[in-house]
């Protein structure tokens, strides 16, 4: 028998604010409060305050009524500066774009999510124009990774959506929107202690959103759990949310590589892969440690 996943952050706020614990106005005036310090001026490229008390003072109204028009009504959730938002020029991460003419339409994912009664708190910093996994932005800053911030220093976020992962895990929003290509939304999320979901390309409309590639960028969630992005999921892409349960691992065949992907692994991160690796292989899957040659051209690859 398969076990039910537990509940989601995002089902848990909801549940706040259905039982009268907390009101969108709060929650909303608690994630604005933290994007005017800390890592907030690097994570956000526009705060969009005004409108986002507004549409949780709208929120709150609807709910007192008895209507809830999603799972994430009142939540409050950051988007990707590559978005179009209707009345602002849509930056990519990039100072070449501050000039640009305004958007006339605001992307179909943030319609969706405003029609799902989210509050959109801002729009978040990203790698310039989405081209690279590392989350550095040399001319809107670049926030550092929860897990070390060192003075003047700290690990890099991920990338491309930087911002969008330290908006959640530094509570400027519940979960964040973002796009990915190569990794864009889970390598930020990988790095930053989040989950992030890279659905198939063109599930999600790409309407109104600044490209990398046409042909691969999907859009996705980061967020604190499966659960959560699986919810932001059938939102964004409008199919209906299913019950999720843990999958079966018996049978499943998975590969650990040997070459190039465990050189300079630090202690903590060793420690993490020897732990799990058992962990799968008692849960019945195959597991192959093997050589992976493609990953040793790499390097001579990139070099030229």
């Amino acid at each position: 028998m398969t076990q039910a996943l537990p509940l989601s952050s995002l089902e848990l706020a909801s549940q706040r604010l259905h039982g009268g614990e907390t009101t969108s106005v709060q929650l909303t005036e608690q994630a604005l409060a933290r994007t005017m310090s800390g890592e907030g001026p690097k994570v956000f490229t526009r705060v969009f305050q005004g409108a986002a008390l507004a549409e949780a003072r709208a929120s709150d109204v609807l709910r007192a009524a008895g209507l809830a028009r999603s799972p994430i009504e009142g939540l409050p959730v950051s988007v990707k500066d590559l978005f179009d938002i209707a009345g602002f020029p849509t930056l990519g991460g990039s100072r070449l774009l501050a000039d640009a003419p305004p958007a006339q339409r605001t992307a179909e994912v943030v319609q969706r999510l405003r029609q799902a009664g989210a509050v959109i708190v801002g729009t978040t910093n990203m790698t310039e124009f989405a081209y690279s996994g590392l989350g550095i932005n040399p001319h809107y800053g670049t926030p550092r990774n929860p897990w070390q911030r060192d003075e003047g220093g700290g690990r890099i976020p991920g990338g491309s959506s930087s911002g969008a992962a330290i908006s959640v895990t530094d509570g400027m929003a519940m979960a964040a929107i973002g796009s990915d290509t190569g990794g864009s939304v889970r390598i930020p999320s990988a790095l930053c202690g989040l989950t992030g979901f890279k659905p198939t390309a063109r599930r999600v409309s790409m309407e109104g959103v600044l490209p990398l590639s046409a042909n691969l960028d999907s859009i996705g969630p980061l967020a604190p759990s499966v659960r959560c992005c699986a919810t932001l999921d059938a939102i964004l892409s409008g199919e209906p949310l299913g019950e999720l349960h843990a999958a079966p691992l018996q049978g499943l065949r998975l590969l650990a590589p040997t070459n190039v992907v465990l050189d300079g692994m630090d202690a903590t991160v060793a420690a993490a892969w020897e732990r799990a690796l058992p962990l799968l292989s008692q849960a019945g899957a195959h597991i192959t440690h093997a050589v992976v040659a493609p990953f040793g051209e790499l390097a001579d690859i990139n070099s030229k």
